[in-house]
């Protein structure tokens, strides 16, 4: 037996990439999942609602679904980071975060974002009001997209040390730029700017948890 296959039947090494894998499909699979909502639900306006509010109205279970299928995939590749970072810089908070970003995603699904902006159709125009859930659905979109942002960085420092300058560039900007749209769409109010600019900065973030779990599921020896 080749040492190429020992690596390749070892077990440990199978589950670690088996749970790196998780974080491959997570973006892609929840980014379909809600683009192909947008263009569909009757009422729904890229450029002024949030995918969030998807959630609600009769055909809002399978945004909720969507959002658990992310949380769980995302939170199988915190422990795929964390076994293929054993050792070094952010091999323990990386992970963490990155989990504690699976989890607010789970919390977004329990406490979904409130009808808003005439979505879904017959709420009337404007933010309306704040519920209970839409307040701890807020709360769970901070904690959760600091987290990741912040896991950007742990990790963009620890490419630097490897001395990996375009990762480390990448993982940085990716940080800044997510943070950036965050605060886009919280002070922005509903404008189209800033909605539109939340969503570059959602692709941008998903984007580089998958090619990050594609990049360790090649390394993961």
């Amino acid at each position: 037996m080749t040492l190429q296959a020992t690596k390749t039947c070892d077990p440990r090494t199978s589950l670690t990439r088996s749970l790196l894998g998780y974080g491959v499909i997570a973006g892609p699979v929840y980014i379909v999942v809600s683009l192909s909502q947008a263009l569909t639900r009757e009422g729904f306006d890229l450029a002024r609602h949030q995918w969030s509010m998807l959630a609600n109205g009769g055909p809002g279970w399978i945004q909720v679904a969507n959002l658990t299928l992310a949380a769980l995939t995302t939170l199988a590749f915190a422990f795929g980071l964390h076994r293929a970072l054993p050792s070094g810089h952010g091999s323990t908070w990386a992970p963490r975060l990155v989990g504690v970003y699976a989890l607010s995603m789970a919390g977004a699904a329990i406490f979904p974002a409130d009808p808003a902006m005439g979505f879904p159709v017959g709420t009337p125009e404007g933010p309306g009001a704040i519920s209970l859930n839409g307040m701890l659905h807020f709360a769970c979109g901070v904690v959760g997209f600091a987290a990741v942002a912040v896991a950007c960085f742990i990790l963009g420092r620890r490419f630097a040390v490897e001395g990996r300058t375009q990762w480390a560039v990448y993982s940085r900007v990716s940080g800044a730029l997510f943070l950036v749209s965050f605060a886009a769409v919280a002070i922005g109010a509903g404008a189209v700017w800033a909605n539109l600019t939340f969503v570059a900065g959602i692709l941008l973030i998903w984007a580089w948890l998958s090619v990050l779990s594609l990049h360790l599921y090649r390394r993961a020896s």
